[in-house]
C-alpha cells in the first residue's frame, strides 16, 4: 500500500473514531456543512444563470440570419452564422456606433472623475469633521440616494434653460443662459455632488473613511501636516479601493443612464440615446426602390439585442481591467460605524 493511500485508511479512521468519541455529533455536523455547500453553490449557481442567461440569449440571437428569426427549429444556437447585424448596428444609419462610442466614454469618464473627487472630499469632511447642522446635512444626503431624479426633472429643467448666477450673468448681458443641450449641466452637477447617484457614493467614502483608525491622522498633525495635507497624503492612498469602486460604479450608471442624457445631451449622439430609437431608424430604412421598408418586431428586436452587446461590450472589457481594485475594496470596505 503506498504512503498516500496509507494516510487516506489513517485519516479515515481517525474520523470514525473521533465521530465515536462524539457520539456522532462530528458526522452530523460534517454532513451538515455539505448540505450548506450544495445549497450555496446551487443559489449562487441559480443567481448567475439568472444574471448571465440573457446575455447568452442575446449574443446568440445577435449572431442569426434574419431567416432563423422565424424557424421553428432554431431554439437557442444559430443555423446560419452572420456578422451582418452588428455591422448593420454600428452604421451610421442605426446606432452610428463609433461616434456614439466615443461621446459616451468621454461624457462618462469626465463625469466619473468630478463625482468621485467631489464626493470624496464631502466623505471625508462628513467622517472627519465637526460642524453646524452636520446631522441634517448628512440626512440631506440620504434623501439624495432615496428620492428618484425624475421628481426635480422640472425644476432641473427650468433651472438650466434659464441659467444664471446671483443675477450676474443677466446683469451683465441682459439675459439668461440656456445651457440645457451641453455638457455644462452635467459638470455643475457632478463636481457639485448632485449627480446621478452621488449620495450613495459620499455615504461609501464616509463609511469607509470612519473605519481608518483616528491615530493616522493625529500622528500625521503631530508631525506639523495640516489637514488638506494629511488628507492627500496619508487618507487618500488609503481610500483608493473604494474610490475604485464608485468611479466604477459612476462610470457604468452613466454609461447606461437616459434620464440626464435625454434631459440635457440631446445633441448629443450617445448609445443609451440611440438604442431606443433603432426601431424608428429601421423603419425609415429606403429599398432599392424607395419605399419604405415595414420591418417586423422580431427583426427589430433581434436588432436592439445586437445594439445591447454592443454597448455593454465596453463594459465588459473595462472590469477585466479594473476587478482587482473593485473585488479589494468590497473586501476591505464595511459599511459600518
Amino acid at each position: 500500500m503506498s504512503n498516500e493511500a496509507t494516510r487516506h485508511e489513517a485519516k479515515r479512521q481517525s474520523f470514525w473514531e473521533r465521530n465515536r468519541k462524539s457520539h456522532g455529533m462530528l458526522l452530523k455536523r460534517t454532513v451538515g456543512q455539505g448540505a450548506v455547500s450544495v445549497v450555496r453553490g446551487l443559489l449562487l449557481f441559480g443567481l448567475c444563470f439568472m444574471i448571465i442567461q440573457p446575455l447568452l440569449m442575446k449574443f446568440s440571437v445577435s449572431l442569426m440570419e434574419e431567416r432563423d428569426l422565424y424557424d421553428s427549429t432554431v431554439t437557442l444556437l444559430p443555423r446560419h452564422l452572420t456578422w451582418a447585424n452588428y455591422e448593420l448596428a454600428a452604421s451610421d444609419t442605426l446606432l452610428n456606433y463609433w461616434k456614439s462610442l466615443f461621446n459616451t466614454f468621454w461624457i462618462s469618464l469626465t463625469t466619473a472623475v468630478l463625482q468621485v473627487v467631489s464626493c470624496t472630499l464631502v466623505g471625508y469632511g462628513f467622517a472627519r469633521f465637526e460642524f453646524p447642522l452636520k446631522k441634517f446635512w448628512f440626512a440631506c444626503v440620504i434623501l439624495v440616494i432615496i428620492i428618484p431624479p425624475q421628481t426635480i426633472s422640472t425644476s432641473l429643467y427650468m433651472y438650466f434653460s434659464s441659467f444664471d448666477i446671483l443675477g450676474i450673468i443677466q446683469a451683465i448681458t441682459g439675459h439668461t443662459l440656456n445651457i440645457r443641450d451641453t455638457f455644462t449641466p452635467y459638470a455643475l452637477m457632478s463636481a457639485t455632488c448632485m449627480g446621478l447617484k452621488d449620495g450613495l457614493y459620499i455615504f461609501m467614502i464616509r463609511q469607509y473613511f470612519k473605519g481608518i483608525p483616528v491615530s493616522l491622522e493625529e500622528a500625521a498633525y503631530v508631525d506639523g501636516c495640516g489637514a488638506f495635507h494629511t488628507f492627500r497624503k496619508v487618507m487618500l492612498p488609503d481610500a483608493l479601493p473604494i474610490m475604485t469602486s464608485c468611479f466604477l460604479f459612476a462610470f457604468v450608471w452613466q454609461w447606461t443612464d437616459r434620464f440626464y442624457t435625454n434631459n440635457f445631451l440631446r445633441g448629443f449622439s450617445t448609445l443609451s440615446s440611440n438604442l431606443p430609437a433603432i426601431q424608428q431608424r429601421l423603419n425609415q430604412l429606403k429599398s432599392t426602390t424607395g419605399q419604405t421598408l415595414q420591418v417586423s418586431t422580431t427583426r427589430v428586436q433581434q436588432m436592439i439585442s445586437t445594439g445591447v452587446i454592443m454597448t455593454i461590450v465596453p463594459l465588459l472589457i473595462l472590469y477585466v481591467f479594473a476587478q482587482r481594485g473593485f473585488v479589494e475594496s468590497l473586501s476591505t470596505s464595511g459599511l459600518k460605524d
